[in-house]
């Protein structure tokens, strides 16, 4: 089990609907995730074709996040940054939607980004730690050196114009070192906690 996690949480469902735990630290530790968060966002992106990111936090206010689409469908990826890591620069990627209800666990070291899939798409997250402009870094979302196939069906994205601006990996100086658990895929099923 590597450090991103793809994780589906159970859902109990009747006529009227359905119930599940987003988070309960009990059962998200038998999978590793031992997180405490301190902050919850939401994103709402009113277009499809929106891409944020590839984003992440410097120390001393790096952090762990833990994604869900709330509504809609996204595109989903995390980028390996951890300096001396096998797997530095590689990504792994979900389509997580308000349907399926899955998860992606992103611990401290990796780049967060995802597309919009649909329109009035939301993506709910914890945070590990607070926000922190003075932290703040990123990579391009199209650096050939990542080759993220975005599924933008020939249309270009929707980017801001600070992410506009986002550099390349060549060159990158990590802030994050490696933690001896290198990135692996997702695999077809996600884990239930």
């Amino acid at each position: 089990m590597g450090p991103v996690k793809l994780i589906a949480p159970r859902r109990f469902a009747d006529a009227r609907g359905w119930f599940t735990e987003t988070w309960s630290a009990r059962h998200f530790e038998k999978l590793g995730v031992t997180t405490g968060f301190v902050q919850d966002n939401l994103s709402r992106s009113i277009p499809a074709g929106v891409l944020r990111g590839l984003h992440f936090q410097a120390p001393p206010h790096a952090q762990a996040k833990l994604v869900r689409c709330a509504r809609g469908r996204v595109f989903d990826v995390a980028v390996d940054l951890r300096r001396g890591s096998p797997t530095f620069g590689r990504w792994v990627g979900a389509e997580l939607t308000a349907e399926n209800g899955w998860m992606l666990f992103i611990p401290v070291g990796f780049a967060h980004g995802f597309l919009t899939l649909e329109p009035e798409s939301e993506l709910a997250y914890k945070a590990s730690d607070v926000y922190a402009p003075e932290t703040e870094g990123g990579l391009a979302w199209n650096d050939p050196d990542l080759a993220i196939p975005w599924p933008l069906a020939g249309a270009a994205p929707l980017v801001s114009d600070k992410d506009a601006q986002l550099g390349a990996l060549v060159g990158f100086e990590s802030p994050f070192a490696y933690d001896c658990d290198p990135l692996t895929p997702l695999g077809e099923t996600p884990l239930t906690p």
